[in-house]
């Protein structure tokens, strides 16, 4: 696959960059104007109600002069209204007073062309009602002071409102060129490691939480991809060199009898015999790895108790210990729990005899089984050549062979299906080695509340 050109992923970066900046910017905004809407209703109906207690105030300082006036005449034909009128005129408010018929006694000349609202006050002397005070701000004097309020406020929020919109850009600009430049180095690596580069990787990305885990763990799924390449690999390498030597050996050997170089003896041909069960044996562990990649999916899950299990696995290799001078001894307690006799039967067989194939005559291995706490434990130990600390992660590895492997049979898969078999059962297998004084294998399986019952 061709890798991809870089505008593209530049292309792509700076388009998401672009959209996760017009999202901050378009969330700034719609509060903003939310913010800016509210406070403009709140400021025009504060300076409404302070304009209108103004109004208020002055219609009843009107109304007093007005009955003062009134009072001096005693009447409204006589009454001198025109200093109210010219303090009215001076201060942008326009004046109407009115008897109590409804008739007009004093106007401004503005009054019966504006539109402003309208404050009113009863004109009283003495407790006798002699009529009502009508004042209206006119476009100056208090008037323009109000609206010259209003308007100050106004353009204060809104100018408040373009700079946090500005500010909101930019910040939306900074946080999607952070969150963007990792995912641009991740869609790289992919790409890379799609092409064939399978030593691309992430790298240390500096991000938020999320996209520094995210990082991580593509490089560590680009290790294990690569780890797990390179065992293909070795699979290949290691099948053809195991099948290389029987298959020479058979070709070898009919051969031979076919140019009559060699009789068929039964020595001849028990040697043939031996070379197509090595064969054979090799075809059976790779099934068996393909059965256990699919144990999960049929297992036939029952109470089972696994000192039962350990006990008879010990019983069919006990032949196979005794042939090779190494000592068999049980360390056996009532263990329940759930799972599939045939299967733990496989996994406790591949324990004894990975501890059988690495250690010497004279020597002794040790099956245990125990209950501890919620857990059942099973533990096989042996006085073998033990494991290198640096080859200790890699046993369950499939197909994996270390050095002190090299002089023994086997294809490497025995421990890879233990491991498997044990994650099937929810379970967890671990070793733990000294190189020189053998291996300890240790099964934790979830343990059954229930003893199960003896199956007769």
């Amino acid at each position: 696959m061709p890798d991809a050109p870089a505008g593209s992923v530049r292309g792509s970066r700076d388009t998401l960059g672009l959209r996760l900046a017009l999202a901050f910017l378009a969330v700034a905004l719609a509060a903003v104007a939310l913010l800016a809407g509210l406070a403009a209703a709140f400021v025009s109906a504060d300076v409404s109600s302070l304009a209108s207690g103004q109004r208020t105030e002055l219609a009843s300082a009107i109304a007093v002069a007005a009955g003062a006036a009134w009072d001096r005449s005693d009447s409204w034909a006589a009454a001198d209204l025109s200093p109210l009128l010219d303090l009215a005129a001076r201060s942008g408010v326009d004046l109407q007073v009115r008897d109590t018929t409804g008739r007009i006694v004093a106007s401004s000349p503005g009054f019966a062309t504006g539109t402003a609202p309208t404050s009113s006050a009863p004109v009283a002397v003495q407790g006798q009602h002699l009529g009502t005070a009508l004042v209206r701000f006119s476009g100056s004097g208090l008037g323009a002071a109000d609206n010259v309020l209003r308007t100050a406020l106004l353009r204060a929020i809104a100018g408040a409102a373009g700079l946090a919109a500005l500010l909101a850009l930019a910040a939306g600009l900074a946080v999607a060129r952070r969150i963007t430049r990792p995912i641009a180095r991740l869609i790289s690596a992919t790409r890379s490691i799609a092409s064939g580069d399978r030593t691309s990787r992430a790298g240390d990305v500096r991000a938020p939480g999320e996209l520094g885990d995210l990082a991580a763990a593509f490089d560590q799924m680009a290790d294990t991809l690569d780890r797990e390449d390179q065992i293909r690999r070795d699979l290949v390498a290691g099948v053809a060199h195991e099948l290389r030597t029987p298959i020479a050996v058979l070709q070898a050997g009919h051969e031979a009898l076919l140019d009559g170089v060699a009789e068929p003896t039964p020595g001849e041909l028990s040697s043939l015999r031996d070379e197509v069960l090595r064969l054979a044996r090799m075809v059976d562990d790779l099934q068996t790895l393909a059965a256990a990649d699919a144990a999960s999916l049929h297992l036939q899950r029952q109470p089972t108790d696994l000192a039962d299990v350990a006990a008879n696995a010990a019983d069919s290799l006990a032949r196979r210990f005794d042939a090779a001078d190494v000592a068999l001894h049980r360390q056996l307690s009532r263990a329940p729990v759930q799972g599939d006799p045939r299967w733990l039967h496989q996994l406790v067989t591949n324990l004894l005899s990975n501890a059988l194939k690495f250690t010497p005559a004279d020597g002794s291995a040790t099956i245990a089984v125990r209950r501890d706490g919620p857990n059942a434990v099973l533990e096989v130990t042996d006085t073998g050549i033990g494991i290198p600390v640096s080859e200790l992660p890699h046993i369950f590895d499939r197909f994996w062979r270390g050095q002190g492997a090299a002089q023994t049979s086997g294809s490497g898969i025995g421990l890879a299906i233990a491991a498997e078999l044990a994650r099937a059962h929810n379970g967890e297998l671990t070793a733990s080695s000294q190189p020189g004084h053998g291996t300890r294998l240790r099964l934790t399986l979830p343990a059954l509340a229930v003893e199960p019952r003896p199956v007769p």
